[in-house]
């Protein structure tokens, strides 16, 4: 199975579970911070290992009057001044091949979002910027069609991937984890990661904007967990129901260590009884 290092821990479907936590879109230095800052005491303290992630724009959004956020120069300072304080790897998304080398001088990964993995010369800029690449699942693909993504990467030089599992289109607005799906995709021997975030999704949901089911975070995370996975990718707010962005599935910040907590031991447990197999 590949495994891919970054800093001073390894990300693979057999490693310790990691984490990419963080916001949605980076919609304030206060509320970045905060959210960053509860994510860095609890992984310490849990020894999981951990990447601040948040978006600079959300280009993708249901609504003209729909909150973007800060835009790329902004957005990479917020990045950098996390990455530095809390000394963390940072992950965020382009949906522009000029963006890619800009944000790589800040990013250890680069991720492309869920309806961008097909586009050719996005996937080539970031791929040759020799960061780590995410690759959020669409939710109008199979899990075998990922295999397409993998190879336009590595043809364009760089072998290292990551995939993302984020649900799939089951009628409308709603989306559906097929469980089959982490394991077509870790045999693809790249790193699997479960956004069981934005798996809780109602796309379109409220009309103008998604709707969601944060509730459900935990036991569909453990779902993922079960599977035997490199890792999770969580979003928090300290106030979900007035975050500007995606909030119905964000869990609020004072729950990060609670759930971390239970995420974490059973990770250790599914992976303990993998290689006692």
């Amino acid at each position: 199975m590949s495994v891919l290092k970054i800093k001073n821990f390894s990300i693979g479907n057999q490693e310790p579970m990691t984490l990419m936590g963080g916001v949605n879109v980076l919609e304030s230095e206060s509320v970045v911070m905060s959210v960053a800052e509860k994510f860095a005491e609890t992984t310490a303290s849990l020894k999981i290992n951990w990447i601040f992630k948040g978006s600079f724009d959300k280009a993708n959004r249901s609504s003209i009057s729909s909150f973007r956020g800060p835009g790329l120069d902004e957005g990479l300072k917020m990045l950098e001044r996390v990455k530095l304080e809390f000394d963390t790897p940072v992950i965020t998304d382009i949906h522009e091949s000029s963006q890619a080398d800009l944000v790589s001088e800040i990013c250890d990964v680069i991720q492309i979002p869920a309806f961008l993995c097909r586009q050719t010369d996005l996937v080539v800029a970031a791929a040759k910027t020799k960061k780590i690449i995410q690759f959020k699942k669409p939710q109008f693909l199979s899990a075998p069609e990922m295999k397409n993504v993998i190879e336009k990467c590595n043809e364009a030089g760089n072998n290292n991937v990551i995939l993302c599992e984020r649900g799939n289109s089951f009628g409308y607005n709603n989306l559906v984890v097929d469980m089959l799906n982490f394991q077509i995709m870790k045999n693809l021997d790249v790193p699997l990661i479960f956004d069981a975030t934005h798996s809780l999704q109602l796309p379109g949901g409220l009309g103008n904007a998604a709707g969601g089911r944060r509730e459900y975070l935990l036991p569909l995370a453990k779902a993922g967990l079960s599977q035997g996975i490199a890792g999770l990718f969580i979003e928090a707010h300290p106030d979900p129901d007035s975050a500007k962005c995606d909030g119905p599935c964000a869990i609020s910040t004072d729950e990060i260590p609670v759930v971390l907590s239970q995420l974490s031991a059973l990770d250790e447990f599914i992976k303990n009884q993998e290689r006692n197999i």
